[in-house]
């Protein structure tokens, strides 16, 4: 058997049409999943249900999959080795990448990164267990996502599964962030063991996918931004040196970002460059598309993914043997744009997240998951206000589910939209028919 297209459950095995590809049954379950429905009612950058034209984590993930699967099949073309399969984790699968950039943010809570901060910080302070986002998105997965037959989630492909997996840790391990949680990292890590992944190491599709997933931050949010007035496009606002005083603070404090040498360059220098560029890049769009806005912003957003999707290559990894999927000139690892994506997402971040407006929004968020936490984390007291669907899954499982993971499941699957509906019912005066369905 093709050891990519391994499932964990070999129950599961026979279930299923002849007529289709795994890919494609993999690709099947994904998109008809309740977990990933759910996508659409939650925040990107603006809550889900700001407006029309605001993009969801479920449009952000669309966009995510179509530039992963173009770069995929564009690389796959360029790179001989490719096509030799010497290694199972040293394969470009267009068919594989789209469906992990689509499956990747599926563990996100409701209200974003907001959400998600707060979980965390509410399971570390009462129970010393974590709640991360990656590791949500195996439990969902590999757990909560039922399959008729199946008793592993969905049971998608091994070669899936790892092009999730961004992190290949577990989240257990002294110091990790991110990571897997420790019931489903034994299973990841079996994958890994069976296809000799080298420890540490990503697949090539799960950097691409990774990757790719940073070409959208640093573009289409932007676009979001320009759209909603927070990115004003004149020089007032990008000469402005709190402006860059705060993008240079942002990259400074990101110790999660160190891999692209910041401190071999001068940081305000290049960030006022990298604003620089893009404005007078705008300004000539500008007048070519007859100063309108709404046709400069697609333009913008489209060349940005060009420029970063046409330079994404693969090289050699001396600090690790591996292979490493990035911006590459010339055969070698381009870090002037790795810096320049950098910038950009930060002026996502400094000029959307950071505006008090959206503070307010999520110190809102924050009230209402709190208080979610609050009413459901007693068990005597919670089950009588959760689905009776979601108790008796529970009881099946207590084996392997504690009250309180419970209880960030059940929290974290809910759209903004429920989230609210939930906490209107128990917390506002009034908040509708109490016969509306779940």
């Amino acid at each position: 058997m093709d050891i990519r297209k391994l499932r964990l459950d070999e129950k599961a095995l026979g279930t299923f049409s002849e007529e289709r590809d795994e890919y494609e049954r993999d690709y099947a379950r994904l998109i008809q999943s309740p977990a990933f429905r759910r996508l659409q009612g939650k925040s990107q950058v603006f809550g889900a249900g700001s407006g029309d034209y605001y993009r969801t984590r479920l449009t952000h993930s669309l966009e995510v999959s179509q530039i992963a699967r173009e770069v995929a099949r564009r690389l796959g073309k360029q790179y001989d080795f490719l096509s030799r399969k010497e290694h199972p984790g040293l394969v470009l699968d267009p068919a594989v990448v789209e469906i992990a950039a689509l499956a990747h943010d599926l563990g996100h809570p409701p209200f974003g990164h907001k959400g998600e901060e707060v979980l965390n910080r509410l399971l570390m302070e009462e129970h010393g267990i974590p709640y991360e986002g990656n590791a949500q998105n195996f439990r969902i997965l590999m757990f909560l996502e039922k399959r008729a037959g199946s008793g592993s989630g969905l049971d998608l492909t091994a070669a899936v599964l790892l092009a999730v997996n961004k992190y290949p840790f577990g989240l257990d391990e002294p110091g990790r962030l991110k990571g897997v949680y420790r019931t489903e990292w034994s299973e990841i890590e079996q994958l890994r063991r069976a296809w000799g992944m080298p420890i540490g190491c990503s697949t090539l599709e799960a950097q691409l996918m990774d990757l790719c997933d940073d070409i959208a931050y640093s573009t289409h949010d932007i676009e979001d931004g320009i759209r909603a007035g927070k990115i004003q496009m004149n020089r007032t606002f990008f000469e402005d040196n709190r402006l860059i005083d705060h993008l240079v603070q942002e990259i400074v404090e990101d110790k999660g970002n160190t891999s692209v040498g910041w401190g071999e360059v001068d940081i305000p220098a290049m960030v006022k460059r990298v604003l620089a560029q893009y404005l007078e890049q705008w300004e000539a769009l500008y007048m070519g598309c007859e100063r309108e806005p709404s046709r400069t912003r697609r333009e913008m957003k489209a060349r940005w993914v060009s420029i970063f999707a046409g330079k994404v290559g693969i090289i050699d990894d001396p600090a690790t043997g591996w292979k490493k999927v990035t911006f590459v000139n010339n055969g070698q690892q381009d870090i002037d744009l790795l810096r320049t994506m950098e910038i950009l997402k930060k002026l996502a971040w400094v000029t959307l997240i950071k505006d008090f407006r959206v503070q307010r929004l999520q110190m809102r968020s924050e009230i209402m998951i709190r208080r979610l936490w609050d009413s459901f984390k007693v068990p005597d007291y919670g089950r009588l206000i959760i689905p009776p669907d979601w108790i008796e899954n529970f009881e099946l499982h207590r084996n392997k589910w504690n009250w309180p993971r419970f209880v960030a499941d059940y929290i974290s699957g809910m759209t903004d939209a429920y989230a609210e509906k939930v906490y209107a019912e128990l917390y506002a005066s009034k908040s509708g028919s109490i016969y509306e369905m779940d």
